[in-house]
């Protein structure tokens, strides 16, 4: 147990660019004592001592404002950046080298005793404020957007963003990029106006080439009279489907 707290507070020293050394994420980090609380609870639970690890679970989220229950399954390398406001569940399961922001919550749909929390896998990256809600599965090498709100699957090598989430980018490469700056969300909506400015030359094109083809034949490109609305058929026939 101790060589996987000393490998978590390692792990802080090298996600946290603020992090100065290892006694100061020691003391003064609460993602830090939160796993480090976490760790004994589920081992506790592990052991049938279930009510004392939860009495542990329940004084470190008063300390720290993350909860974590005992019964929930973390890989190593997991690192909680600032923290506060993280929920794990009871049956959430989390891989290896898993990174989430203050916020995030891994939380359930169902009342029913069953698998009812995320699975996160390896080398994922979670967004601050972001929901994980349901028995969903998200791939390796995932990253979701601050805010999301993710409730199917989501395949690996993957960028969510959104409410409900939106896979907008989904790569089959293995090479696990470590750019975590905007880029790394690309935004929808400037993907589609992007491609709609691509479009505009070949359109302008195909109408001058339309427009040609009309003069030679004769046709008139002129628009057509528009359509006189008499004002009080309007009202006529307004009052007849009052009536």
């Amino acid at each position: 147990m101790l060589r996987l707290i000393k490998e978590d507070v390692q792990i802080a020293l090298e996600k946290d660019p603020a992090a100065r050394n290892f006694l100061e994420v020691l003391i003064l980090y609460p993602g830090v004592h939160a796993l480090i609380s976490y760790r004994l609870a589920h081992r506790l639970w592990n052991m049938e001592f279930k009510f004392l690890a939860r009495i542990i679970s329940q004084f470190f989220r008063w300390i720290t404002g993350i909860e974590i229950h005992p019964a929930a399954k973390i890989g190593r390398r997991f690192f909680i950046d600032h923290g506060m406001g993280v929920v794990i569940g009871e049956t959430s399961e989390v891989g290896d080298n898993v990174f989430i922001y203050h916020g995030v919550t891994l939380g359930g749909l169902a009342t029913k005793k069953a698998k009812r929390h995320p699975t996160i896998s390896d080398n994922v990256v979670i967004g601050a404020g972001a929901q994980v809600l349901g028995p969903v599965h998200v791939g390796r090498n995932t990253k979701i957007g601050s805010g999301s709100v993710v409730l199917q699957d989501v395949p690996e090598y993957s960028t969510v963003i959104g409410v409900p989430g939106r896979v907008v980018f989904s790569g089959v490469s293995s090479d696990a990029e470590d750019d975590e700056g905007p880029e790394s969300f690309p935004d929808p909506v400037a993907r589609a106006i992007e491609c709609m400015l691509d479009r505009l030359p070949q359109m302008e094109k195909e109408i001058r080439q339309l427009k040609e083809t009309l003069g030679q034949k004769g046709v008139s490109s002129a628009p057509s009279r528009p359509v006189e609305i008499d004002p009080s058929n309007i009202k006529r026939m307004s009052g007849q489907s009052k009536s």
